[in-house]
C-alpha cells in the first residue's frame, strides 16, 4: 500500500474497530457490517473534497472492500435496514452498479424497496430521464432517512434537463441536509451550473461564494473555476465588483491570479475592455517577485483590451514586445487576432481609382504634417484628418462609386481581413 494511504488506513481501521497493525484478512472483514464500512467510505470521500487528496487512493480501496463485503454477505445481513441503506448509498457513491443488480436478484425477502432499486438501476445504466417523475415522488418519502440526501442529488441530476428549477430545489435540499460532505460539494457545483444556464445571476453569485468558502481544495474545484469565470464574464454588468473581490479572497494568491487571468483573457476575447483591464490589473498586482511568465499574460490580455481604445499604437506595441516564449499557441493566436484588428483600425482606406487619378477633378488630400512619413501621425491626428475621397464626376451615382474597381478591391480586402480575424477567434474559443 502506498505511503500516502497509511494514515487513512489507520483511521479507517480504527473506525471499523480493527487493529491497525497486521494483515487485513478477508475473514476479519466478513465480521464487519456493511453500514459500518460505509461510514469509513463517507469519511474518506468527504476528506477528498475538503482538500486531502491523499485520501483518493484510500477511497478506491474502500469501494473495492465494500463491494467484496456486500457480495459475500448472507441475505440475512440485509434484514438490518442500515445495511440496506449502505448498499444503496454505496451504489450512489461511485460503487459497482453490477453489485446492486446482484443484491436485488437475491432479495427474496423484500428487504430492498423495489421502487428505489429500480430507479437507481435505470439511473446507473444511463436511463435516468425515464424515472425522473417517480424518483421525485420518492424523495419526500425518504427525506429523513440516511439515503435522503443522495436520492435528492440523483433526483436533481435526472430532472435538470426537463425542469431546472425543480432540480435546483433538489440540490438545495441535498446540500442543506448533508453539509460539509461530497453531497454538498456536488450539489453546489451543479446548482451554479443551472443558474448560469437559466440566467439566475443573484443565485449564481450566492452559490459560487459558498463554494469558494467551503470547497476550494476539492479535486473538482477546476470545474467551479470554469463556472465562476463564465458567471463573471457573461454577467459583469449585473455583478458588484466587490462580490468578485470577496469571492476570490478565499483563494490563495496563486489561485486568485490564475482566475483573474482567465477572466481577463475571456473578457478580452468577448470585447469587454473594462473587465479585461480589471482582471489583468489584479493579476499583475498578485505577480510577486517570481518571473513565471504570468506578467506577460496580464500584459497581453490588458493590451488586447486597449486595442479598441484611443491608444491603439501604444497598446499594439506593448503586445508585440511580449516574448513568444511566454505565450501558449492559443495566446499567440489571440495576439495575432488583436494585431489584425489594430491594423484595420489604423489603416487609412485609399479609394481613388486609376481613372480618377488621371482626371482633372480636384481630390481632397490629407493635410501635410511635420513629418514626410504619414505613419508618424498619432492615432488622434489620423482620426481627426479627413478621409481622402475623390469627388464624383458629373453624372456619377453612389452605385457608380461602389462599382469602382479600386473601391471594390478595398472592400474585398477588408472583408478578407475580418474573416481571418473571425477564424482566429473561433479557433481560440475552440481551444478553451
Amino acid at each position: 500500500m502506498a505511503a500516502a494511504m497509511r494514515p487513512f488506513r489507520v483511521i479507517v481501521l480504527a473506525a471499523l474497530g480493527l487493529a491497525s497493525t497486521g494483515p487485513l484478512g478477508a475473514q476479519t472483514l466478513d465480521s464487519i457490517e456493511p453500514f459500518r464500512m460505509l461510514r469509513s467510505l463517507q469519511f474518506v470521500q468527504d476528506s477528498v473534497v475538503l482538500g486531502d487528496h491523499s485520501a483518493a487512493d484510500m477511497q478506491r480501496f474502500m469501494l473495492e472492500t465494500i463491494d467484496s463485503r456486500l457480495r459475500s454477505s448472507d441475505a440475512s445481513v440485509f434484514e438490518e435496514p442500515r445495511n440496506v441503506d449502505a448498499a444503496l448509498i454505496y451504489a450512489m457513491s461511485g460503487g459497482n452498479p453490477a453489485t446492486l443488480e446482484f443484491l436485488v436478484a437475491r432479495d427474496v425477502d423484500g428487504n430492498f424497496d423495489n421502487r428505489v432499486t429500480d430507479a437507481l438501476r435505470k439511473y446507473l445504466s444511463g436511463k435516468g430521464t425515464l424515472i425522473a417523475k417517480s424518483l421525485a415522488e420518492m424523495v419526500p418519502e425518504y427525506r429523513d432517512q440516511k439515503i435522503g440526501p443522495y436520492l435528492a442529488l440523483v433526483a436533481g441530476n435526472v430532472t435538470i434537463t426537463r425542469d431546472p428549477a425543480a432540480a435546483l430545489k433538489f440540490y438545495d435540499w441535498a446540500r442543506l441536509t448533508a453539509p460539509g460532505t461530497i453531497v454538498e460539494e456536488a450539489a453546489l457545483r451543479r446548482s451554479l451550473s443551472i443558474t448560469l444556464d437559466t440566467g439566475m445571476v443573484e443565485k449564481g453569485a450566492a452559490y459560487s461564494n459558498r463554494y469558494a468558502r467551503r470547497f476550494l481544495h476539492s479535486p473538482y474545484a477546476s470545474q467551479f473555476a470554469d463556472l465562476f469565470v463564465r458567471l463573471v464574464v457573461d454577467h459583469f454588468d449585473k455583478l458588484d465588483e466587490q462580490y468578485i473581490l470577496t469571492t476570490l479572497s478565499f483563494m490563495d494568491e496563486p489561485r486568485q491570479r490564475e482566475v483573474y487571468l482567465r477572466i481577463a483573457r475571456q473578457a478580452a476575447i468577448n470585447g469587454n475592455t473594462e473587465l479585461a483591464r480589471l482582471g489583468a490589473s489584479h493579476a499583475k498586482a498578485l505577480s510577486g517577485q517570481v518571473d513565471d511568465g504570468m506578467d506577460a499574460l496580464a500584459d497581453l490580455y490588458g493590451g488586447v483590451a486597449d486595442v479598441s481604445t484611443g491608444s491603439v499604437e501604444a497598446a499594439m506595441q506593448a503586445i508585440l514586445d511580449i516574448s513568444d516564449e511566454n505565450l501558449s499557441p492559443s495566446d499567440r493566436a489571440l495576439r495575432t487576432a488583436a494585431q489584425a484588428v489594430a491594423e484595420e483600425v489604423l489603416r487609412l482606406p485609399v479609394m481613388e481609382s486609376p481613372t480618377q487619378a488621371d482626371s482633372t477633378t480636384p481630390v481632397a488630400v490629407i493635410p501635410e504634417t511635420a513629418s514626410d512619413d504619414p505613419t508618424a501621425m498619432t492615432a488622434a491626428e489620423r482620426a481627426a484628418a479627413p478621409v481622402p475621397v475623390a469627388d464624383k464626376p458629373a453624372g456619377t451615382s453612389e452605385e457608380g462609386t461602389a462599382n469602382d474597381p479600386a473601391f471594390q478591391s478595398f472592400v474585398d480586402t477588408g472583408r478578407s481581413k475580418l474573416e481571418e480575424i473571425d477564424k482566429l477567434l473561433n479557433e481560440e474559443s475552440a481551444t478553451r
